[in-house]
């Protein structure tokens, strides 16, 4: 399998389907969806379950770890994640990473419209979203248990270790920054 997709969730079953919408519409099929429910009370799992992901359901409260048990899940040769309640804006992203993911690289980095901020080009932005991580890269590195900052400690990590990085200067992902009941407003990320 080439990419593993993976979704933290918290109570999204009103919005997630804006993401795995983007997601199901993508030409390159090679992929497989791992929707992480963390401590979910709404519908969140059937609606995830109907566009044929893998579900488990967690109660960490805590995003990072969500995300940690997408990777211990994992079977593609690359990771990819996304927020809940963001989207890639074509039906060509993994088209266009599966031609850009080549043996000399670890991280492929792209660019992204955030809210009403516009675009926002690939550079060093310490996030997960906005990159493809080769699975063998991370290895077993994971994200933190501090809260609010697991992506960057995620980031910094990951830099250590020196990756072989590209840039696509495309825009491919829409980050719905801070929507009223997401995972970073109410937990006060």
């Amino acid at each position: 399998m080439k990419f593993s997709i993976i979704i933290p969730a918290y109570n999204s079953s009103a919005y997630i389907t804006k993401a795995l919408d983007s997601i199901e519409a993508q030409t390159f099929k090679d992929y497989e969806v791992i929707v992480v429910c963390d401590s979910c009370k709404d519908d969140t799992e059937v609606v995830a379950r109907s566009y044929g992901a893998r579900v488990v359901s967690v109660n960490y409260e805590h995003e990072g770890h969500t995300r940690n048990k997408g990777i211990d899940m994992a079977e593609g040769e690359w990771l990819l994640f996304m927020d809940d309640d963001d989207w890639w804006i074509h039906d060509h992203v993994l088209e266009i990473l599966n031609n850009e993911a080549d043996d000399d690289t670890d991280v492929i980095r792209f660019a992204f419209i955030w809210g009403k901020n516009g675009y926002t080009p690939p550079g060093d932005w310490y996030a997960c979203w906005n990159k493809c991580w080769r699975r063998s890269f991370v290895g077993d590195t994971r994200f933190s248990d501090e809260k609010n900052r697991s992506d960057v400690a995620w980031q910094l990590w990951n830099q250590d270790k020196h990756p072989r990085t590209k840039d696509i200067d495309t825009v491919m992902y829409y980050y719905d920054y801070m929507r009223e009941g997401s995972v970073s407003w109410a937990r006060g990320c």
